[in-house]
């Protein structure tokens, strides 16, 4: 769960890592205990973060695997910091589900205890079933009781309960391969030892508290996330997830609380950690803490939803990424520029566009190589940058075979193979929660209808003025030739009305019989006039 604290967190792993950072190496080497799980292989190669290497994503049943997400703790406003991380496991799971046909069960646990959180945190994404901390108190006391009964918690006069982090032995580290150092501690400190860390904590003045064994206090920031997902999925747990500064010490924390409540070897299977979102040219996460954060609400008053989320599937799930208005920008083409592929190969199907021969077996090959090529990029560890590259190289395929255009008609036409590649292209888009077709307008924006309302009109009278001026009836040769001199200003106009709209980002595209329209600056939007 997201807190101001997962800043330092995520500074120790880092630095731990990359053996930078304080703390002592755990005895076991990383990895080696990792026990491969049977059960059904998804056909996806996955970084996991317990051996810090690629493994074959195995998950008990492929029609009810189990994943437990960190939820977050929001003051406020969420900011694209947090989206960040929801989103690209949202694409993941989107990913596992549609193509390697891997029915996910998401439980997400919101932590919603502190005052100025409850009734103000909210889901970014949401799981299959989510659960909050202050419904779950009951089940957080026995499962803190279980862990002091098998030895490895004590309660303390103060009416704390703490993790005997030296009765984990060696096998704390399994994640980050590293336990804690000595810590400064207030000196009237209850632990056992500094690197002790809290399951229950008492109630301080105006705090929320709940009545527990130990007197009134409310739950550590651990046991909440350990208890929730033990209570849908038991001692075993295919995936986990969460932003790259919860593996440690939250992620450390919840495999030893589980592992010895459980009485297992092996809780988690896999742990899959995704990169911060930085601004660019700093070398910082986004956060509240560090004032350098971009709202949600805020953002989507320039950019759609699904512009960023095409941002965020152009960098790997891993890495940490740049956001600026240029990476948005380029983003947003790339949309604008799939969607008007589709519109226009929408246009040579219904004999709208008129092409020159087109080459159907290149075309059916490029297809066929593209689908190959994203399966085998997104078993390669969601790499989502590959797969939007060969859908954007097939469209590049495309867009040059429509490009050959004559205003004789007639020849050949290949009509099935463009079906196809736009069946793809869509269906590409769709799995990965990006809609082509819906008209979307950026949030905050109360004219867009109007102004919607006003082009299709606008658009539909210029279509009405054009076709007048181009229709010459039955009349002879020389009469039609006479009829388009006197009807030229029309043609004129209609024109120059098209190429005065581009300057406020409305293109009109004319075909045969028929004009489309696109309101660019915002999202791809292609309209037929009285669609």
């Amino acid at each position: 769960m997201l807190r101001s604290r997962g800043a330092r967190a995520g500074s120790t792993l880092l630095r731990a890592l990359l053996g930078l950072g304080p703390g002592r190496a755990a005895s076991g080497a990383r990895g080696q205990g990792w026990l491969r799980p049977a059960g059904h292989d998804t056909g996806v190669m996955v970084y996991n973060s317990l051996t810090r290497r690629k493994d074959p994503l195995i998950v008990g049943r492929a029609d009810a695997a189990s994943w437990y997400s960190c939820g977050p703790t929001v003051y406020d406003h969420a900011h694209l910091g947090h989206a960040c991380s929801y989103v690209r496991f949202d694409i993941i799971r989107r990913i596992l589900t549609r193509i390697f046909g891997c029915n996910i069960i998401m439980v997400m646990g919101i932590t919603d205890v502190d005052d100025k959180i409850i009734k103000r945190a909210r889901e970014v994404l949401p799981p299959t079933v989510y659960l909050r901390v202050t419904e779950t108190i009951p089940q957080i006391i026995s499962f803190i009781e279980g862990v002091i009964a098998k030895g490895h918690a004590y309660p303390t006069a103060k009416g704390n309960v703490y993790f005997d982090l030296r009765s984990r032995g060696d096998k704390y580290g399994k994640l980050v391969g590293v336990a804690p150092g000595p810590v400064g501690e207030p000196v009237d400190s209850d632990k056992r030892h500094a690197s002790d860390f809290a399951l229950w904590k008492a109630a301080k003045p105006q705090e929320m508290f709940w009545a527990s064994p130990w007197g009134n206090g409310r739950p550590g920031w651990h046991i909440e996330c350990s208890t929730i997902s033990s209570l849908v999925f038991g001692s075993q747990l295919d995936i986990h997830s969460g932003g790259i500064d919860l593996a440690f010490p939250h992620h450390e924390n919840e495999i030893a609380q589980c592992e010895v409540f459980h009485q297992c070897e092996q809780w988690g299977n896999y742990f899959l950690h995704s990169g911060h979102l930085h601004v660019k040219g700093k070398e910082e996460k986004m956060s509240k803490s560090l004032k350098n954060y971009i709202t949600i609400k805020d953002f989507l008053k320039t950019f759609s939803a699904d512009v960023f989320r095409l941002f965020c599937m152009r960098s790997s799930y891993r890495s940490a990424i740049d956001y600026s208005d240029g990476t948005m920008l380029e983003a947003k083409h790339l949309l604008l520029a799939t969607a008007a592929f589709v519109e226009d190969a929408r246009a040579y199907m219904k004999g709208q566009l008129v092409c020159g021969p087109v080459r159907e077996d290149v075309l059916w090959e490029r297809l066929s190589h593209t689908k190959g090529a994203v399966k085998a990029a997104l078993a390669d560890d969601f790499n989502t940058p590959g797969a939007v590259d060969a859908v954007m190289d097939l469209i590049h395929h495309g867009n040059r075979q429509l490009k050959a255009v004559t205003k004789e008609p007639g020849g050949p036409r290949s009509p099935a193979v463009f079906g196809s590649i736009v069946s793809y292209v869509e269906q590409f888009f769709e799995t990965v929660g990006i809609s082509l077709a819906d008209r979307q307008f950026v949030s905050g924006d109360s004219s867009s209808a109007t102004l919607h309302s006003v082009v299709e009109e606008l658009v539909r009278f210029r279509l009405k003025v054009r076709q007048f001026a181009l229709a010459t009836g039955e009349a002879t040769r020389e009469a039609r030739r006479q009829q388009l001199l006197e009807r030229q200003p029309l043609l004129e106009a209609c024109d120059a009305l098209r190429r005065d709209l581009v300057a406020h980002g409305i293109s009109i595209k004319d075909r045969s019989s028929t004009s489309t329209w696109e309101l660019l600056g915002q999202r791809a939007e292609n309209h037929k006039p009285g669609s």
